[in-house]
């Protein structure tokens, strides 16, 4: 009697390796939704930090006229009344 009980345990015991190694879902399924989670956190914090940057950029063009003025000059080459713009220009080396 003891010899079918500990049989029955060994027996239950496999199957229960069984399905958390190879049922649905097991194991492997498992970690590799962990690292997948794990990645998608990681690109989801680098985002929101991005988004909060330019969220930043938006109130302060929104607000302030330096920034503004800032991105006109720069990107736009704008310059003010009574100001003077001087532009240099490397010489271009002659090919031998």
């Amino acid at each position: 009697m003891f010899r079918w009980l500990i049989f029955l345990l060994i027996l239950l015991f496999l199957a229960l390796q069984y399905r958390l190694w190879f049922g649905e879902p097991n194991l492997r399924d498992i970690w590799s939704l962990d690292a997948r989670i794990e990645l998608q956190q990681d690109i989801n914090e680098e985002l929101s930090q991005r988004n909060s940057e330019l969220e930043a950029e938006v109130q302060d063009l929104k607000k302030g006229h330096a920034a503004l003025e800032e991105r006109a000059r720069s990107e736009l080459g704008m310059v003010k009344e009574d100001e003077t713009f001087f532009q240099l220009v490397e010489p271009v080396q002659e090919k031998k």
